[in-house]
């Protein structure tokens, strides 16, 4: 499972999203950070991008040229 420094800690709290920086060419999109499955340990690279004007992120894992989306709801 999980083998850095989030090995074994509770998951309520943990930061799952790391390192994740503004693209320069789409301000609009932020990359070359990871996510963490905390069900499962595994970090996959990460694409997020805010729609609905922040009201929801559009989440994308990947490992090479294979992902997964999802979108994320804001909670007031």
């Amino acid at each position: 499972k999980c083998t850095d420094d989030r090995k074994d800690k509770p998951v309520l709290g943990m930061t799952i999203i790391r390192n994740v920086r503004q693209d320069a060419d789409d301000k609009s999109i932020w990359t070359g950070g990871e996510i963490l499955d905390p069900t499962n340990g595994k970090t996959y690279k990460t694409r997020l991008k805010p729609v609905d004007g922040g009201k929801s992120m559009e989440m994308r894992g990947y490992i090479g040229f294979l992902y997964r989306t999802q979108v994320w709801q804001r909670v007031e």
